[in-house]
């Protein structure tokens, strides 16, 4: 029976922190935009660009390009 002169008292002061605690971030907006940040991951605005293509110098293919030691 003594220990329940401790553990109510405890069990109160707990109680009363949670509720503070979950009024406190409430009122800050901490649950304003729950879905926010797992939308803002999926839409994100980096967009890939590609590179200009330019045009490649035209250069003998291997087949057509004279072997080692030959006349072109």
């Amino acid at each position: 029976m003594e220990s329940m002169y401790i553990l109510v008292p405890i069990s109160l002061i707990l109680g009363a922190l949670i509720i503070y605690f979950f009024w406190w971030s409430g009122k800050t907006g901490q649950f304003d935009d729950l879905e926010g940040p797992a939308h803002r991951i999926l839409m994100d605005d980096d967009s890939y660009h590609e590179p200009p293509q330019t045009p490649q110098p035209d250069r003998p293919s291997e087949k057509n390009r004279p072997e080692h030691g030959e006349q072109p």
